[in-house]
């Protein structure tokens, strides 16, 4: 499985030591680095089962630089796609992706049904 995280995010690091605690080996790409393309985040979203607007870093300075929050409901998911694969930086984090699975966000409780053994 990969683990799409950002270093500086504190979130991301909770998510990192959680995995670490459990054993549970991953493969890391760093997001600001290795943007998701579009065709990864389609993907990840059927996969995932969530509406689309989980992907975005609603926290982040530059969702809120674009004021995305008023934007998003007047975009089509196409629209949607294109712009979260022009920067990591509105991507939800840590995102884990595994063969039959994608989580968002770090969510302990979501993560021990999905990954603990």
């Amino acid at each position: 499985m990969q683990l799409i995280q950002y270093q500086k995010c504190s979130t991301c690091k909770k998510a990192v030591n959680w995995l670490k605690e459990h054993g549970i080996s991953y493969e890391d790409r760093p997001i600001k680095e290795q943007n998701p393309t579009k065709e990864e985040l389609l993907s990840w979203y059927k996969k995932s089962g969530l509406p689309l607007k989980r992907f975005f870093n609603t926290s982040g300075n530059l969702y809120k630089e674009l004021h995305l929050k008023d934007k998003l409901p007047d975009m089509t998911e196409e629209e949607q796609l294109a712009l979260l694969a022009t920067d990591g930086m509105l991507v939800k984090r840590p995102l884990v992706v595994a063969e039959d699975f994608v989580l968002v966000g770090f969510r302990e409780q979501e993560w021990e049904e999905r990954l603990s053994h």
